[in-house]
């Protein structure tokens, strides 16, 4: 027995002949783990709330339907580098940034004259993304 551990030890390798595609999307698994996670956690739907399949179904597609416009605002919102607060190196924005940066905007409704209007928060660093955001959704 030598000092770093045992005469003959072994070594094994693996060999594929698997496209670097299979291989690349292998790697990435842990991003399809993250998104997992955010939509149980950020999206707040560890536990279903039923018993009932058909009903946890309908709760699963509408939180479905909520990621992905998130995701969307979020990965939009990214693509607004000049008007972003900080500056950042990251190529996506997890959910719960999304929803405390752009979606809890600070405003109040104001109604003067028989005219509502919403009354956003003059000083929000979040503003000019969330203006730039609106204007690009208004025109889809």
């Amino acid at each position: 027995m030598s000092r770093y551990g045992c005469i003959g030890e072994q070594v094994e390798t693996f060999w594929t002949n698997l496209p670097e595609e299979v291989i690349e999307l292998y790697h990435a698994h842990g991003t399809s783990e993250q998104f997992h996670s955010e939509l149980k956690s950020d999206m707040g739907i560890e536990r279903l709330p039923s018993g009932k399949f058909n009903v946890n179904s309908v709760i699963l597609h509408i939180a479905m339907v909520s990621f992905n416009a998130l995701r969307f605002i979020g990965q939009t919102a990214l693509t607004f580098t000049e008007d972003l607060p900080y500056e950042h190196k990251v190529i996506r924005k997890r959910l719960r940034k999304v929803i405390d940066d752009l979606i809890r905007v600070g405003c109040k409704i104001v109604h003067h004259a028989h005219i509502w209007w919403i009354k956003l928060w003059d000083h929000d660093p979040w503003l000019p993304v969330f203006s730039r955001l609106y204007d690009t959704f208004c025109n889809l």
